[in-house]
């Protein structure tokens, strides 16, 4: 019987809606394990997760039979709902969006340590400035009236 075997990483960033400050310290902790057991269920491994108080960096590795786009969908839909429970905040959102980037298995280990010094990097440099370098890493095209939310 044929093998069938994969290994696709994911760098996936998101932000609140309109980048609002809402990811408050208390309940980080709680949100990132909250995520990772979505990750869990659905067979897609959650290798990293940070961010800051108005967005998230998630690096994960996709199940073959799950599209990125049903994997998103149930992070932000369900994170979505269970932080407006947990922080008794009935507007919370995500951002419509989100940024998708391949990597390669050679570039865990900097992606992962660049994921956990999100709060240093994000001292200098804001969301949006950051989205737009990736963008541009990546090589990806995009207009400004439709990437922000």
């Amino acid at each position: 019987m044929p093998q069938l075997l994969s290994n696709l990483l994911v760098h996936l960033v998101f932000s609140t809606k309109h980048r609002e400050n809402t990811i408050k310290p208390k309940i980080e902790t709680e949100l990132y394990a909250y995520l990772a057991s979505i990750h869990k269920a659905m067979r897609c491994p959650l290798l990293k997760i940070g961010g800051t108080d108005n967005h998230l960096h998630i690096l994960c590795r996709l199940e073959r039979t799950v599209t990125l786009s049903k994997l998103v969908e149930e992070l932000k839909t369900s994170s979505s709902k269970w932080m407006k429970q947990k922080t008794d905040n009935p507007t919370f959102a995500w951002q419509q969006g989100y940024g998708a980037f391949s990597i390669g298995a050679s570039n865990i280990d900097a992606l992962s340590d660049y994921i956990a010094k999100q709060k240093q990097h994000h001292q200098t440099r804001s969301f949006e400035d950051e989205f737009r370098l990736l963008l541009k890493k990546y090589h990806i095209t995009w207009d400004e009236a439709y990437v922000w939310d």
